[in-house]
């Protein structure tokens, strides 16, 4: 029992609810929509660009974010980017027009901008090298599970509260977060009262004061194979998390609450596959000291797997065959988080948040462009199935640029290879 209370399960924990908590904070408005539009008096245009409000800051703070952290630490870069998205939640539920609407829509951004960055940076001095994929992708499921639970939890904070209550209440939860984070957590593990000499003995050395100075371009060089790989899964990811509850009630004619409970399932199981990418990941790593092959192998599992489970669904008319494809192609495509969130920690480990920030700024940028290409689709055709033949087409381009990420060769470590060509590619398995 002493072993699954220790200090580093103890800070898995707070980045698992902090994962949840943002997720939740950030998807609340889907569900209160329906409310707030009558009373903000609000048009279809204005709740969409209030809905994408939210992704401009969040991409631009994406390197930036990873940077302040890997500068400043964990404690005091999650403790302010807390403080910032709580307050824009609960001011959210004061808002009195389609402007501060929008206005608190960009703080919230600001504010979870530099979240998975930080987190990422976090896990580097507090999760050993043979578990990064399992932390990676057991935080990323309590994401997917606030995915799931947010249409339930909401509507019901509205029909007790009314929707503005609802992010009030929300908002408060997330500020409880921060209070424990930043009493709790330490950047460096030794400098943690609970701490256990086994604990410490497992973790990499971290040493003091900030990291070296980056050379940008070329970290970036090393990271932008990883980066366009993730705005591919990201493709994929906003498509189903825009889009899927509309997929339902639109396409089969459904009810709000059937097609929520579609879109749930759908989300439910693709919680299960980010744990299982991660577990199996680590898996491997550990059985044949391989990063690469751990890592890529996976990946590529998961952009392939996720192809072939869409295809049934472009031509299925029968309702529990589509989501059975939705479900299993989101299964796939999640195998992929455990594995991509621990590369740039294989990369960078002394650059870790800034390298996690490069990665995801594929998906943020993915989450200003694929929603809204997906609604002009449909707009244009009246068909809810084909913004998913595009997604095909992505998922197709994901598993090849894969094959150009080299997670084997740490970042400080470069080396031009005698044959001339840096970053030249060998065989997977090769370390």
């Amino acid at each position: 029992m002493r072993k699954y209370l220790s200090a580093t399960n103890g800070v898995l924990f707070l980045l698992c609810m902090m994962y949840l908590i943002t997720y939740i904070d950030r998807v609340n408005i889907s569900t209160a929509a329906a409310a707030m539009k009558g009373e903000l008096h609000l048009n279809n245009t204005e709740l969409g660009f209030a809905f994408a409000a939210f992704a401009y800051p969040y991409a631009v703070l994406q390197i930036f974010g990873g940077w302040v952290s890997d500068r400043f630490g964990a404690r005091l870069t999650l403790f302010a980017s807390g403080v910032i998205w709580a307050i824009a939640t609960i001011l959210t539920g004061l808002a009195d027009g389609f402007r501060s609407l929008v206005f608190y829509r960009v703080l919230l951004g600001l504010g979870e901008g530099a979240t998975f960055p930080t987190a990422t940076r976090a896990m580097q001095s507090w999760i050993t090298p043979s578990r990064r994929g399992f932390a990676q992708g057991i935080t990323h499921s309590f994401a997917r599970f606030g995915n799931a639970a947010t249409p339930l939890l909401v509507a019901a904070l509205v029909v007790l509260i009314t929707w503005r209550g609802s992010f009030v209440v929300l908002g408060a939860i997330s500020l409880v977060w921060v209070l424990v984070w930043v009493w709790y957590f330490r950047d460096d593990p030794n400098d943690h009262p609970s701490i256990t000499a086994e604990e410490l003995a497992a973790l990499p050395p971290r040493k003091q004061g900030p990291g070296p100075r980056i050379a940008w371009l070329r970290l970036a060089g090393r990271i932008w194979p990883v980066t366009f790989t993730y705005f591919c899964y990201g493709w994929t990811f906003w498509l189903y998390l825009s889009w899927i509850p509309q997929f339902f009630l639109n396409h089969y004619q459904l009810n709000i609450m059937r097609s929520a409970i579609f879109a749930s399932a759908v989300y439910v199981v693709g919680a299960i596959g980010d744990i299982c990418g991660g577990v199996l990941s680590d898996a491997i790593l550990r059985r044949t000291g391989r990063v690469r092959l751990a890592r890529l192998s996976i990946v590529i599992i998961g952009f392939v797997g996720a192809l072939g489970s869409l295809l049934p669904m472009l031509y299925a008319r029968d309702i529990n065959l589509a989501a059975l494809s939705l479900s299993a192609g989101f299964f796939f495509a999640e195998l992929v988080i455990g594995p991509m969130w621990s590369i740039p920690m294989d990369i960078a480990p002394k650059h870790s948040g800034t390298a996690s920030g490069m990665m995801n700024t594929g998906s943020a940028v993915a989450a200003i462009i694929s929603p809204p290409v997906a609604g002009y689709i449909i707009d244009l055709t009246g068909n809810w199935q084909m913004p998913f033949q595009v997604t095909i087409g992505l998922l197709a381009l994901g598993a090849l640029s894969a094959f150009a990420m080299r997670p084997d060769i740490p970042f400080e470590e470069d080396q031009v290879p005698s044959s001339g060509a840096p970053g030249a590619l060998e065989p997977i398995g090769n370390q």
